[in-house]
């Protein structure tokens, strides 16, 4: 099968229907050309409604850690976009999203990964995208898995989600945006030369 036929297939997928409180629009946004591959966990709401990844503040801070512009993020076919769960999966009472459902990672993650054989690196953005890409290699908190980042290189980097709820993290482990992000930026470049 090829990587357009698992896109088309995704793409049309209603796996969820029924069980969201809205239309499933999966996002997804990967290229037979994909060397730098972001998952996230699950798309967001303003996601959900411009249909491209990362269309959000969090998508202005990943850009910002990668060192690239929205031009170039979505313009270069050579940087791709699979989150964990490929639907917006709805807003928690207390607000956040929910998690992503487990069911979309089991439905499509195996088939889109055999497609995608040029991916050099492969950023794991959050928590649920770490346990389920790491599994038993997973630390025992996302903090931990990321701050042993060195440890999974050179095909993996767990980063923390860059939404706004994680300025405080931020905060209180200062050594990410001054050990792993330039390491990224300068992956990065080496990944678009």
């Amino acid at each position: 099968m090829s990587l357009d036929a698992v896109l088309e297939e995704i793409r049309a997928c209603r796996a969820c229907a029924g069980e969201l409180a809205h239309e499933p629009r999966p996002v997804v946004r990967v290229f037979p050309e994909t060397r730098l591959l972001i998952c996230g966990q699950a798309p967001g709401r303003r996601v959900h409604e411009s249909g491209l990844p990362f269309t959000d503040p969090s998508g202005d801070r990943l850009r910002d850690w990668l060192g690239v512009d929205a031009e170039t993020f979505y313009g270069d076919r050579r940087i791709g976009v699979a989150a964990q769960a490929f639907c917006y999966p709805g807003t928690a009472v207390k607000g956040g999203d929910f998690p992503p459902p487990r069911r979309c990672a089991q439905l499509w993650r195996p088939r889109l990964l055999e497609q995608l054989n040029r991916v050099e690196l492969t950023l794991l953005v959050g928590g649920h995208a770490q346990a389920w890409a790491l599994g038993d290699r997973a630390r025992a908190s996302m903090t931990e898995t990321v701050r042993a980042w060195r440890d999974y290189l050179p095909a993996v980097l767990p980063m923390p989600h860059p939404s706004w709820r994680n300025t405080a993290w931020l905060k209180r482990e200062p050594w990410f945006e001054a050990e792993v992000v330039p390491w990224l930026r300068q992956r990065v470049r080496e990944l678009l030369a």
